[in-house]
């Protein structure tokens, strides 16, 4: 039993190799499953994926399958980015019309493969995306009627915003993260949580809304991962002074001027020098923020750059300084410590979790005086500790390598898979949250 080939029907609504975030999470997890030897996978997608996975050199109706979902999902992705407010914000009012689109794109796959999976052509349906928590499968009430294991997430999302910080939720256009929660009373959620065979949680805190008599279901496993080949360079920092890296969208909650502001003495003593990479609403005013602290000089915002580059940059820093409040998973965090470039970050939400004292520094969450004070004071201390930083890279590295790249969460979802068709006990792969 235990080496024949699993046949799974992965279900990835998003899934494209040449998009960032949910997408590229959704294509990555899927490719590294159908590099498997022990596995069979058949990919189905949106079609709005469909030219990119052909050119990546998959063959339509033998590897994957798109789904034109567009007559609803359109006009629903349309209104979804009017309600967000601009470009990169409203996450949550996006998320909640997308939960309005999805279940037309799970009843179009149902009436394409329930034949398929009634008569046991797939031995595990596995919903990758989306990642969200609040947007319910049918699915899974379908598969547990024809006896197929389902399998969902990882889920994560919707930490909550800290407090003292709502003047960033405001400028973020999250005003429907102040009722997120109801969510959980949605008649489609109960009725997955109780049908799936296994349920893949992306965080602690998503962990921590599952209700108690599900727990037993969940698995641990963080939503992102690396690609060695995208990141497959290494740190090579040159003495001299301390240089750090921010990279990400240039807005409130992810903290850039927070970091510039804490930054200032260091950058002014020439003891310190700072790459700023990504776009964003905030960029133009972070560049008269340096002008004002006079550190111009010492900081190169280099502006939106192809996801493919940024190891260019990265991997000749010392350090990833990376203050955001409010990250889910941290997929940044992930490819700077593939680099051995260890990350200096706040302690909360999905960076916290995948950093610990061997392979990276953090400072508390409190209020925006403390992070700028205490990530000053680790800054300062940092210009002194070469060998320090050096140490964590490494064990960085070695920890992403081990755990954290794409093949690795592929093996860790065989394993799984093998778990939920009974074959073997209920696998833990990191610290249960």
């Amino acid at each position: 039993m235990t080496g024949r080939k699993i046949k799974v029907l992965v279900i990835a609504e998003a899934a494209n190799p040449e998009w960032v975030s949910v997408p590229l999470i959704g294509w990555s997890l899927a490719a590294a499953l159908r590099e498997r030897d022990d596995l069979s996978v058949h990919v189905v997608t949106q079609i709005r994926n469909r030219d990119a996975i052909l050119r990546a050199g998959w063959q339509e109706g033998a590897d994957f399958t798109a789904i034109d979902s567009e007559r609803f999902a359109r006009p629903l992705w349309a209104l979804g980015s009017l309600l967000r407010g601009g470009q990169g914000k409203g996450w949550t009012a996006l998320q909640a019309v997308s939960a309005l689109s999805y279940p037309h794109f799970e009843h179009l796959v149902w009436r394409q493969f329930s034949a398929q999976i009634s008569q046991g052509d797939f031995d595990v349906v596995h919903r990758i995306t989306p990642l969200s928590p609040t947007i319910p499968s049918l699915l899974s009430v379908r598969c547990a009627k024809a006896g197929v294991p389902f399998v969902v997430g990882p889920l994560n999302g919707g930490v909550p915003w800290p407090k003292g910080f709502d003047a960033e939720r405001r400028r973020e256009r999250e005003w429907l993260s102040y009722v997120r929660g109801a969510y959980k009373a949605l008649p489609g959620r109960q009725k997955m949580l109780k049908t799936a065979a296994a349920i893949l949680v992306g965080s602690g805190h998503t962990q921590s809304e599952i209700p108690k008599t599900h727990q037993p279901k969940c698995v641990y496993i963080p939503e992102n991962a690396v690609d060695p080949l995208r990141f497959s360079g290494q740190a090579a920092a040159s003495t001299g002074p301390l240089r750090a890296c921010f990279i990400g969208r240039m807005v409130p909650y992810k903290g850039p001027d927070m970091l510039i502001n804490a930054a200032a003495p260091l950058l002014r003593g020439g003891r310190m020098r700072l790459d700023m990479v990504g776009d964003g609403p905030m960029l133009e005013s972070l560049k008269n923020l340096a002008e004002q602290q006079g550190v111009s000089d010492a900081i190169t915002f280099h502006g939106w750059m192809a996801h493919e580059d940024v190891q260019t940059i990265l991997k000749n820093c010392h350090l990833l300084s990376f203050p955001s409040i409010r990250e889910f998973g941290g997929g940044v965090v992930l490819e700077a410590m593939a680099l051995g470039v260890p990350v200096l970050i706040v302690d909360y939400a999905g960076p916290g979790e995948l950093v610990d004292e061997h392979t990276g520094f953090k400072v508390p969450l409190g209020s925006r005086e403390d992070i700028i004070s205490d990530f000053g004071l680790e800054l300062a201390r940092l210009t002194k500790a070469p060998d320090e930083i050096a140490q964590k890279g490494q064990a960085a590295r070695a920890y992403v390598q081990d755990k954290l790249t794409w093949a690795q969460k592929a093996a860790q979802l065989r394993e799984i898979y093998r778990w939920v068709l009974g074959e073997q006990d209920k696998p833990v792969f990191f610290n249960e949250k």
